[in-house]
């Protein structure tokens, strides 16, 4: 181990740079991103279908929604442009562990 206790009041920062550890949240958004990036390489055609309806009140949370702040609401056609959508993924990851 570091030989590091609480005592020590080592910040977390400080503790994941000597470990070389990222932080788990920035791990996750950039694997969200990626995995929006390879299921939307796959889809074709939109899968909502015209019948859908909404209950009354505040709409659900979906995956996409955080994606689509970022990439725009054609995020799916921004996927085909690799370069392009690999630079958005810095943003994302930023912003997402920014909001938590």
């Amino acid at each position: 181990m570091l030989g590091v206790s609480l005592r020590d009041q080592i910040r977390n920062e400080q503790i994941r740079r000597i470990t070389r550890v990222t932080e788990i949240a920035q791990r996750v958004a950039k694997l969200k991103w990626q995995w929006a990036g390879h299921i939307a390489a796959g889809m074709a055609t939109p899968s909502i279908p015209a019948t859908d309806t909404r209950s009354v009140g505040r709409p659900r949370t979906r995956w996409t929604d955080d994606i689509r702040r970022v990439a725009g609401s054609r995020w799916r056609q921004a996927v085909q442009d690799r370069v392009f959508w690999n630079s958005l993924q810095k943003t994302y990851v930023q912003q997402w562990t920014s909001i938590g």
